[in-house]
């Protein structure tokens, strides 16, 4: 069992998530209920694996970085998209509707949904890709992506931890154009069903195998390296839902001769508060 289960841990996670949506949505409950339930049941699932499977014990977050990661969800990711998709439906996107312009033709709407938010994983992916890539290379965004690179270990909670501003770059990648475009709700539920819960699973210190998957998927394997304080081996593995873009524009980076050393950054006095990593763009 303990060389097969790292094979399963990934798509047992999954495999719930999606099912419980699935049988949510057959008995009536709201499309928010039943995009948040799963995700707060993958959470714990993975909370859980973590602590009985874990990839390196030296991983095991303290709680201080425990309430750091819990702010940056509480903050970043539960309470600032709601605030900027009310500004993009107010600011940007009624006047563009008002306009009476085709951007709506642009997407699939007829196809089956399961159809659509596979698409909309394809093409956000390839948006995040090229946003991904530039804040490693350009240094304006480098200051902003930093914070997300400033952990030193990598469990699930890790996820949360991007700063506000990025935050509203991913979100004009992977929300504003599909608003603009009037995506269907179930659509948009299953895109972020996907990109929360393997997002969970890219940074969770679980043992996991993959094998060929690491071709498809953004996996745990690839995102680990990605998190190197080597620039050589950190500057690869953009990729967030799939790992496609990766392999088609050659940063797709997997050795298998060597392990990961030390995780983070190499400034040793880089901000380790909450405070500290909002302003830290702003002071180096």
């Amino acid at each position: 069992m303990k060389k097969v289960m790292p094979w399963l841990h990934y798509p047992l996670v999954m495999a719930s998530v999606f099912s419980l949506f699935a049988l949510l949505q057959s008995q009536g409950v709201s499309l928010m209920a039943s995009t948040y339930m799963p995700i707060i049941m993958a959470a714990s699932l993975i909370t859980i694996l973590e602590i009985q499977f874990p990839h390196n014990k030296i991983w095991q977050p303290k709680f201080v970085e425990i309430k750091l990661d819990l702010m940056f969800m509480a903050v970043v990711q539960l309470a600032l998209p709601p605030l900027v998709s009310f500004t993009f439906i107010y600011i940007l996107i009624e006047p563009i509707s008002a306009l009476n312009l085709p951007f709506s033709q642009i997407w699939p709407h007829t196809w089956p949904i399961l159809a659509q938010a596979i698409v909309m994983i394809l093409v956000v992916d390839f948006l995040r890709y090229w946003l991904h890539r530039a804040a490693h290379t350009n240094k304006y965004l480098w200051r902003l992506h930093a914070v997300h690179h400033s952990v030193q270990q990598l469990y699930w909670l890790n996820t949360a931890r991007f700063h506000p501003l990025e935050k509203i770059l991913q979100m004009m990648m992977d929300s504003l154009p599909f608003l603009i475009m009037g995506v269907n709700e179930q659509v948009l539920a299953l895109y972020y069903l996907a990109y929360a819960s393997n997002g969970f699973l890219q940074h969770a210190n679980i043992q996991f195998r993959f094998g060929s998957l690491n071709y498809l998927i953004g996996t745990a394997e690839l995102h680990r390296w990605h998190h190197s304080q080597r620039p050589e081996e950190s500057n690869a593995n953009y990729g967030n839902n799939v790992i496609i873009w990766d392999v088609l524009f050659g940063t797709w980076f997997l050795p298998k001769d060597r392990n990961i050393n030390t995780l983070g950054l190499l400034e040793a006095d880089y901000p380790k508060t909450f405070l500290g990593l909002l302003s830290a763009p702003f002071k180096r």
